[in-house]
C-alpha cells in the first residue's frame, strides 16, 4: 500500500472550538496533517513533540498569549526556525509590528480574511520551507 503523502504537518493553535474544528477540516482536506492546540501551554508542548512544518497562531487565548508563545518558539534553538502566521482578531497596526517583530511571517486578521486564503498562505509559507 502506498503511503499517503501529505502537504506537511500544522500545529493549529486556537481557542474557539468552532473555527478551530473549521481551518482543521479546511487544511485536512487540502492534504495537511493538523495537529491541535487549544491554548499556549499545550502549543508549546505540541510543538516541542510534533514538529510542524509551520505554526497557525491565535494571539489572544488562555494560559499564554500568542506574542508569549511566539517569543518562546523564536528563544528556542529546536523551534526557531518553525514558520508561523499569525491569524488573530487583532487587527491594530501594533499588534501586527509586535507580532512580526518576534517572528512571524505572516499576519492575518481571522475577519478581513477567507479560509481559502489561508490555505494559500500556508501552501506559498511552507513552499519556501519544505523540500518536496
Amino acid at each position: 500500500m502506498a503511503e499517503e503523502k501529505t502537504r506537511g504537518r500544522i500545529l493549529l493553535v486556537e481557542d474557539d472550538k468552532f473555527l478551530s474544528t473549521a481551518l482543521a477540516d479546511k487544511l485536512a482536506r487540502e492534504g495537511f496533517a493538523v495537529i491541535k492546540a487549544s491554548n499556549g501551554e499545550e502549543a508549546l508542548a505540541k510543538v516541542r513533540l510534533a514538529r510542524p512544518d509551520l505554526v497557525l497562531l491565535d494571539l489572544i487565548m488562555p494560559q499564554k498569549t500568542g506574542f508569549e508563545v511566539l517569543a518562546d518558539l523564536k528563544l528556542e534553538p529546536s523551534t526557531k526556525n518553525i514558520p508561523v502566521i499569525v491569524l488573530s482578531n487583532l487587527g491594530q497596526e501594533a499588534d501586527i509590528k509586535k507580532a512580526k517583530e518576534l517572528g512571524a511571517r505572516d499576519y492575518l486578521v481571522k475577519s478581513d480574511v477567507e479560509m481559502k486564503t489561508v490555505v494559500e498562505k500556508i501552501k506559498a509559507e511552507l513552499a519556501k520551507t519544505v523540500q518536496p
